[in-house]
């Protein structure tokens, strides 16, 4: 008897369609443009190709939390922008967020009911600068393959990627990022969290 042998998967096993990352790009890309009517999605996608970042509604298909490069630097310490990411990208589970290193600021992707459902700890985040976005705002979006800061144009680009379409960031993570990066911020000097940003690249 031959001992080295496999067993046959049941026929009643589902089968897994892997999709190759430029595919889940696109789809993310369709996605992201179905924010806008038809005629503008012509718009944002030369947005895309000149300058790297579109202009995109809020409160349709996603919200936004900003959250104060200054905050986010009470939490991380004085890592490089890419060792920033990798943090980002543990504490909020790999939910995307975009960085803005001009203001700078970070904004993590939520879903649209944030602004309406966490009003009150909206209320409080505020004397932090964190603001949660929705209805009535735009946010500069990166295309969806500026995945790090470009040396030449220092324009805003994804923190942590989108992976996959309508995939967002969970907001009980985003909130306790926050409530975590507060914490240290009321107890630090004021010196030890400059949001001082180094062109390192």
């Amino acid at each position: 008897m031959n001992d080295d042998h496999t067993d046959a998967l049941p026929a009643s096993t589902p089968k897994v369609i892997v999709h190759p990352a430029a595919d889940r790009r696109l789809a993310a890309t369709h996605w992201l443009l179905s924010t806008l009517p038809a005629a503008g999605r012509d718009r944002a996608r030369t947005e895309w190709e000149d300058t790297g970042v579109a202009l995109l509604p809020l409160g349709t298909l996603f919200s936004a939390v900003r959250i104060p490069g200054r905050l986010v630097r009470a939490l991380t310490g004085p890592l490089s922008l890419p060792e920033t990411d990798t943090v980002l990208a543990e504490a909020l589970r790999g939910g995307p967020v975009i960085c803005d290193p001009h203001r700078p600021s970070y904004y993590a992707l939520v879903p649209t009911s944030m602004p309406s459902t966490w009003k009150d700890a909206a209320a409080e985040w505020d004397e932090v600068d964190v603001a949660v976005l929705g209805r009535d705002t735009h946010l500069g979006v990166p295309r969806l393959d500026a995945t790090e800061l470009s040396p030449t144009r220092w324009a805003s680009y994804w923190s942590v990627p989108m992976e996959s379409a309508g995939v967002l960031c969970d907001r009980l993570a985003v909130a306790r990022f926050i409530a975590a990066a507060r914490h240290v911020l009321e107890a630090l000097p004021e010196a030890e969290v400059s949001p001082v940003w180094i062109r390192e690249v």
